[in-house]
């Protein structure tokens, strides 16, 4: 498959939406984690040794001041590269043109059988479902159950009925769509055809030692803490909802929230928050929260806190999707090898986040 069409299968089970903007300092902390997902969604080019590796090779980390990212591998042959050996970027295995295939035919039928995919394959049942999980990170019943709720979200937020987007979706009805969520949403379909509208997000850009910090809450609590963003990166976030510059209602929160980054203590646990997102997300969330102030956990550690030591990868994910900044502490969370990894914000500010909490 073309580096085009696989970075686009890559973006659509993995959510992630926006490849085009990553950083190269997201690349390397994806490297640096040896992460499957992202094969074929860019190259590591190694200019002392000459040669390109797929994120995930197992070869030992380079140097960050040799490294160049190039998005596939022909634009790192251009650059007079050639591929390693070792992890042969420059083809597709036969396992992962399987899984490739499996992703494919759930996206244009639906839900499949694992027979169904076994059969598609040419692999045995027990044996596809570890390769598929392997790669994808989920099972394909989970990737198929993930899909359909995505494709609710889209067709709600387009402005379908409720029940125009479960039947696209290929839900039976609302009974099976709550079966299957559980609340993962984050709040009923209803709300998601009105795309939010109606919330009211009180907000203001704030002036700190770590540079201008948005902070945005609603009655129930702070909804949003992010470094360098104003209020166009406010309204993409809650595109449909009722925004307001913050008040003398809101002062008190606001203080507070300033007062948890300048100096951290027990205090900014009471702070409220009001934060949604999937069961697995939520988990994570409320793990991060756990770590003691001026300690730090690496992803697999995360992983198993929350009781699943493979989903180390999943973690990276909920983490990248938190939209509440100290609070929600993910700067607590490093790479495996001790070094800092990626931060939305930064790492100058992710290090001095760490600095401040050491006892």
């Amino acid at each position: 498959m073309p580096g085009v069409q696989r970075q686009v299968v890559c973006a659509t089970v993995f959510h992630v939406k926006h490849m085009q903007n990553i950083t190269d300092e997201d690349r390397w902390r994806i490297a640096l984690a040896k992460d499957r997902r992202f094969d074929g969604a860019f190259v590591t080019g190694v200019h002392s040794t000459g040669i390109y590796c797929r994120p995930s090779c197992p070869a030992r980390a380079p140097l960050r001041k040799n490294v160049r990212f190039y998005a596939s591998p022909a634009e790192a042959e251009a650059a007079g590269l050639r591929p390693c050996k070792r992890c042969s970027p420059s083809m597709q295995s036969a396992e992962d043109t399987c899984v490739l295939a499996a992703i494919a035919a759930i996206q244009t039928e639906g839900a499949m059988t694992l027979a169904a995919l076994a059969d598609l394959t040419g692999f045995a049942p027990t044996h596809f479902q570890r390769l598929f999980k392997r790669t994808v990170g989920m099972s394909p019943a989970a990737f198929g159950r993930a899909l359909r709720e995505e494709r609710v979200r889209e067709a709600l937020s387009a402005g379908q009925s409720v029940t125009e987007a479960l039947s696209g979706a290929g839900y039976g009805g609302p009974k099976q769509f709550y079966a299957e969520t559980k609340g993962r949403l984050g709040m009923a379909p209803s709300d998601w055809s009105k795309g939010g509208a109606g919330r009211e997000v009180h907000w203001a850009v704030l002036s700190t030692s770590l540079g201008e910090m948005l902070v945005a809450a609603t009655d129930k609590g702070v909804c949003c803490l992010a470094f360098g963003e104003g209020e166009a990166e406010l309204r993409a976030r809650f595109p449909r909802a009722d925004l307001f510059a913050a008040g003398d209602d809101f002062r008190a929160l606001f203080a507070k929230v300033v007062e948890a980054v300048e100096q951290p203590g027990p205090g900014s646990a009471a702070i409220p928050l009001d934060v949604k997102g999937t069961a697995f997300q939520q988990r994570v969330w409320e793990e991060l929260r756990r770590i003691p102030r001026g300690e730090t956990r690496s992803y697999g550690e995360l992983a198993a806190a929350v009781g699943n030591p493979n989903a180390s990868r999943a973690v990276g994910g909920a983490n990248g999707a938190n939209h509440i900044a100290v609070l929600i502490p993910c700067h607590r969370v490093i790479a495996s090898d001790g070094t800092l990894g990626g931060y939305a914000y930064g790492l100058a500010i992710k290090a001095e986040l760490l600095r401040r909490e050491k006892p």
